[in-house]
Order: structure tokens, then C-alpha cells, then sequence
């Protein structure tokens, strides 16, 4: 099994991972964006998780990370 220096931090619809990353990046942090589905896309296959995307921050900022994607997904929440 390999080590990733990367974790999820969020799985979910394209409207809150952009607001996600929005976040992350007001405060330093560059997350990246996996789209499984759009890839498939492009490969020329069908995909079932079309819209939802996975958002990763480098484990050094994982706690910082942690808090704002805590806060965002309690203010959709409210």
C-alpha cells in the first residue's frame, strides 16, 4: 500500500467542493480537486459520480483544513 502526503478532505457535489476550495485558498491553502467522474468522461466511459468531486489537502495543513470544511458544511447545514 503506498503513503500518501495527501488527504480527502471532502467528497461531495461540485458546488460545495468549490466552495471549499474557495475557502482553502483564502487562507493559504491549495487543495486539489479529483473529478473521477469528468475523467471518466473524457476516457469515453459512463460514470455514475458525474458532479461530485474529491477535495485533498497535503497532511501538513490537514488540521487548518479540517476546520474551515467543518464550518462551510455547517453553514449549508443551517
Amino acid at each position: 500500500m503506498s503513503h500518501s502526503e495527501y488527504t480527502k478532505v471532502y467528497y461531495g457535489s461540485f458546488i460545495m467542493a468549490t466552495r471549499i476550495k474557495n475557502e482553502l485558498e483564502n487562507i493559504g491553502i491549495t487543495p486539489i480537486i479529483k473529478d473521477e467522474g469528468e475523467s471518466q468522461r473524457l476516457a469515453g466511459y459512463g460514470s455514475m459520480t458525474q458532479g461530485y468531486q474529491d477535495v485533498m489537502v497535503h497532511n501538513d495543513e490537514l488540521e487548518k483544513a479540517m476546520v474551515v470544511v467543518n464550518r462551510v458544511k455547517a453553514e449549508m447545514e443551517a
